[in-house]
């Protein structure tokens, strides 16, 4: 377990709520992170931070490209690699880790010229960062049929083939599914912007038969027009894809912008940013293998003063069935919250920001982790002593 003498901890619901790092942001560290953290097995820490860092010359404002960090288990950072432009820039994307201790993942932009991005600094990249901090890049993504834009991480099979998503381009220009092997890139899907899904937000989930899941942010049901439609829930098997289920707004939640985990019954659970039956605060779903959604959580229905609001990020399992995850506003500081759905259906929030001075930080956007103990790990996007972000942990 990481130590606990960085930081502030104040006690809520019982759970401790402790700060692990505050980023100060260019030229010290990184600004700004988005996704989920990784784990080692020794419990240290990495992640990825949209901006910050070294290099500001690919980006305007000069808030840096992003960085990859490590926060060891005394609470001590290192920036493991500052991105420049040419080897990617702002990453959002949750780090995976081989066998050989080398990660992967993706930046939104960078790689080269065009693509109509910023500065035209390209149109983002799958990289690979080695044990000793050498930066190679996989793929640069072109914006034509191969993909633009990647906002996920990625995931590994057992023969070491990586699998995502971008956000755009693909030959309908509505974003792809794609994998990996070496540095070959084959699209296994592109979605159209109808029935099918359009824009995937999240990368994909890999089950034992090799079948990936995901979720598109838009399309779908054409009756769902807020203004667009309201994204799906998707299996693919090959290149087949299977809509498994259409979101409607009400009371279902409308634009699921995370991706999903899956119980051993094969069900699947995430969140959607809007819509539900209620103050349009996004929902918690689950999602069964035959095509049937239940709907686990509204948030801001009934009138919940200090309910969360907007969760863009997912869910995460304890080993009773206990589901956790954040909003990005809602929460007596209105600045996000730590939310727990109990195995019986109960939501407690065991974490509201902001509501002091924001030391403890604000906007959490990315999922949770969880150890073998229950401590659940997260990062909020602005907040703490810069309002550059944090790194916190829940301690039951």
């Amino acid at each position: 377990m990481l130590g606990l003498a960085v930081g502030v901890s104040a006690a809520a619901l019982g759970q401790t709520f402790t700060v692990l790092h505050r980023f100060r942001g260019s030229p010290k560290d990184g600004e700004a992170p988005l996704g989920a953290l990784l784990m080692d097995a020794a419990g240290n820490l990495y992640g990825t931070t949209l901006q910050g860092g070294k290099y500001s010359s690919c980006l305007p404002a000069g808030v840096g490209c992003g960085t990859v960090f490590k926060l060891d288990t005394n609470g001590m950072e290192t920036i493991l690699h500052n991105f420049d432009g040419s080897g990617g820039a702002e990453s959002s994307a949750t780090l995976i880790m081989d066998a050989n201790g080398d990660l992967y993942g993706t930046t939104t932009y960078g790689g080269g010229d065009g693509c109509g991005t910023i500065n035209s600094v390209g149109c983002g990249l799958v990289f690979k960062l080695s044990s000793d901090g050498k930066e190679t890049v996989l793929h640069r993504f072109t914006g034509g049929a191969d993909g633009a834009w990647p906002l996920a991480g990625l995931v590994m099979d057992a023969n070491g083939v990586l699998y995502g998503t971008t956000n755009s381009g693909g030959t309908y220009q509505q974003g792809v599914v794609f994998k990996l092997v070496g540095k070959k890139e084959t699209v296994l899907y592109a979605f159209t912007g109808g029935e099918d899904g359009a824009g995937p937000d999240a990368g994909t989930l890999l089950d034992a038969n090799g079948n990936l899941y995901g979720t598109a942010t838009y399309g779908g049901d054409i009756n769902c027009l807020y203004p667009d439609p309201c994204g799906v829930v998707y299996k693919l098997v090959g290149r087949k894809e299977t809509v498994l289920h259409a979101f409607k707004g009400s009371p279902d939640g409308m634009y699921p912008t995370a991706g999903l985990v899956m119980d051993a019954a094969g069900n699947l659970y995430s969140t959607t940013y809007d819509g539900g039956d209620g103050a349009n605060g996004g929902t918690v779903f689950e999602v069964s293998q035959d095509r049937k959604e239940r709907l686990l959580h509204t948030f801001g229905a009934d009138g919940r003063k200090y309910d969360g609001d907007s969760p863009q990020g997912g869910v995460v399992f304890d080993p009773y069935g206990n589901l956790y995850g954040t909003t990005v506003y809602g929460g007596k500081g209105c600045c996000g919250t730590v939310f727990e759905i109990t195995a019986d259906g109960k939501e407690k929030i065991l974490h509201s920001f902001c509501t002091t001075d924001c030391m403890d930080g604000a906007f959490p956007s990315g999922d949770l982790i969880i150890d073998a103990n229950g401590n659940l790990y997260g990062t909020t996007s602005t907040g703490g002593a810069n309002r550059n972000g944090t790194v916190f942990m829940i301690t039951p």
